[in-house]
């Protein structure tokens, strides 16, 4: 399995990429925010908040049909949480459809309301895609713990991100074991197969976690995220900072003035 699902694209050379990670973080977190304010039936606001994402993905250099392809991935399940929300949303009726025994009505305004949470979801998901593609994981983490992160967060963050190639190798591994000894029989031998494999992958991973800390603290661990590469805070991350914070804020404006 390919150990850079997050950050593939992380060792491009662009602007984007030149930023500070506490810079992008902060700067991500402020536009899911205004995004998440929004109101549903400003649809030109969206659209600057989407040119906005776009033009820094095109900086970026990141790809993208990637980036295409990654945000997509939220998409079935920001439907499946929002998908019965046109039809029981009280409004001015937009359909009427009789299936089977029942007839069900579409409101404009739970279309409103799912056009809304899909418009948000997705751009912040592109954000979210933008900040990961640009900043190498342990970079990322090591600026989460300058801004005070908990160092317990940061550090389950950075084991979750480590070891789970190694558990989905681990589990590759089980499934060809499995498969080469003709796996079949009935529904029940099956499942109890199953669960035997969850089982021991269980124990196999608390025992790995077991060795992975001794190990750790016989090499002087303190609890402290040290990466090769030092962070360091310049003149052109605070200028695209407060650039991109007057282009959210002018955005803002314009939408309460119009």
């Amino acid at each position: 399995m390919k150990h850079s699902f997050l950050d593939q694209y992380s060792d491009r050379d662009s602007f984007i990429h030149r930023l500070d990670p506490r810079t992008k973080f902060i700067t991500t977190l402020v536009f899911i925010l205004a995004v998440a304010l929004t109101p549903p039936n400003r649809w030109q606001v969206f659209a600057l908040y989407f040119l906005l994402i776009a033009t820094l993905l095109l900086f970026s250099k990141v790809p993208i049909f990637y980036v295409f392809k990654r945000s997509l991935v939220i998409i079935p399940f920001v439907l499946m949480v929002a998908i019965f929300i046109p039809f029981f949303k009280e409004g001015e009726v937009a359909g009427s459809y009789n299936i089977w025994l029942w007839q069900v009505s579409v409101t404009y305004s739970g279309l409103q309301v799912l056009w809304n949470i899909l418009a948000k979801a997705w751009l912040s998901i592109l954000s979210l895609i933008l900040l990961t593609s640009t900043t190498k994981l342990a970079n990322l983490l090591k600026g989460l713990e300058q801004l005070r992160m908990p160092k317990l967060m940061v550090m389950i963050l950075s084991f979750m991100y480590r070891y789970i190639f190694v558990l989905v190798d681990e589990v590759m591994r089980m499934k060809q074991a499995r498969d080469s000894r003709s796996f079949g029989g009935s529904r029940l031998w099956q499942l109890r197969t199953i669960g035997n494999m969850i089982g021991t992958l269980f124990i196999r991973s608390y025992e790995r976690g077991e060795r992975v800390y001794a190990a750790m603290l016989a090499r002087g661990f303190d609890g402290h995220s040290r990466t090769l590469d030092r962070l360091n805070f310049r003149q052109a991350d605070a200028y695209f900072g407060i650039s991109f914070s007057l282009i959210l804020i002018l955005t803002s404006v314009v939408n309460l003035l119009y």
